[in-house]
């Protein structure tokens, strides 16, 4: 009788990846370990970063409006055309890059209103082409220069199109935050154009191109050892510290999600009341010189959002910051003031409630 032999379970294992290897090596032609890393006879390897060639900013512009007015929305068509552009001046490996890749970055994550797609297409070509290292200074000033710009750029305005010519100048914004949902929010708010709009989509088209064009500057400067870093955190990031202390990661302008604290608001006053439904009042006095009484009715107990903008629909104060109010009339006194505690300028402001499917603006006039 043949005696039956017995194998351990890790000797199985390392046998059976044996056969599996052997069977690699037979169909694909593999001649070479190392590394733990697999070659092919005939595949060459593209090492990581992949190659940059000088491009023409504005000819990469063109081509990010294109993409996105053509299926690849704002991700893709900033990835897309920067690509497109090295597979002119490079070829491999280049040619077929699957800029597809790059689709989910669509209003801020398939409509999520995060990160801006523009940003996500700009900061994976970066990542690309640049060490880990040296990536992160270039992608810092690409985003700050994001939230910092009026944008759509004067450039970006001007420029001839050949995807919806027909609109013309739109109105310019600061965002103030990388984040699609409110540099859209606000837009909309400042060009009293809605987000479905075609100028709405122009917007982000131009935007598109104006990221586009950022991108290959800062990669020109940097491969042409020209690049000088230039964006800064915003000096009220400071001021966040005494609240979060050290459990916060942000280069983000603080304001455009929290009203600062330790400045002196005026407490929100309750006058009582059973409103049926959302309101909020003309301001009175209007015009005013040193405050102004703002009044808001909550039918139910909602969370709330009281803020004032300014005219280019950047936000200027978080006077009542998502907080749950019960049923009630309420009066805000406000005293002129940003996020920060000083004083704003003289002229136009809008203040808005917001609770849910609610929102309603009134415009306030400082008159300093």
């Amino acid at each position: 009788m043949e005696e039956k032999k017995t194998i351990t379970r890790k000797e199985f294992l390392a046998n059976t990846s044996k056969i599996a290897l052997g069977a690699v090596v037979g169909v694909a032609g593999i001649n070479l370990l190392t590394g733990n890393k697999v070659y092919a006879e005939t595949k060459e390897i593209q090492t990581w970063p992949y190659p940059w060639a000088t491009l023409d900013p504005e000819v990469v512009r063109q081509s990010a409006h294109a993409l996105y007015w053509n299926g690849y929305h704002c991700a893709s068509g900033v990835f897309g055309a920067i690509v497109q552009a090295l597979d002119t001046a490079i070829g491999a490996p280049w040619t077929g890059f699957p800029i597809e890749v790059m689709l989910f970055g669509r209003g801020g994550g398939v409509g999520w209103g995060s990160l801006c797609g523009t940003l996500n297409g700009g900061a994976a070509l970066i990542s690309l082409v640049v060490d880990q290292t040296n990536s992160v200074a270039l992608i810092n000033e690409l985003w700050g220069w994001y939230t910092t710009e009026n944008l759509p750029s004067t450039a970006g305005n001007s420029a001839m199109y050949v995807d919806h010519p027909e609109i013309g100048v739109l109105a310019q914004n600061v965002a103030g935050s990388p984040l699609c949902h409110p540099s859209v929010s606000q837009w909309c708010f400042a060009s009293s154009f809605a987000v479905t709009s075609n100028e709405r989509k122009e917007r982000c088209g131009r935007i598109a191109g104006d990221i586009a064009a950022k991108t290959v500057e800062i990669l020109n400067a940097y491969f042409a050892s020209t690049f000088v870093a230039t964006f800064t955190d915003p000096a009220g990031n400071a001021t966040c510290m005494g609240c979060h202390s050290t459990n916060v990661m942000t280069h983000m302008t603080c304001a455009t999600c929290h009203t600062q604290t330790g400045y002196p608001h005026a407490a929100v006053a309750e006058l009582g009341g059973s409103p049926s439904g959302f309101e909020i009042e003309n301001a009175y006095p209007n015009p005013f010189f040193n405050s102004t009484k703002i009044n808001f009715s909550v039918p139910t107990s909602s969370k709330i959002r009281l803020e004032i903008y300014d005219m280019k629909g950047q936000l200027v104060n978080s006077l009542i910051d998502s907080e749950v109010m019960n049923t009630g009339v309420y009066e805000y006194e406000w005293n002129g003031t940003n996020n920060s505690g000083n004083e704003v300028a003289g002229g136009i402001y809008f203040a808005r409630l917001t609770s849910g499917n609610f929102m309603k603006t009134v415009k306030i006039n400082f008159a300093k």
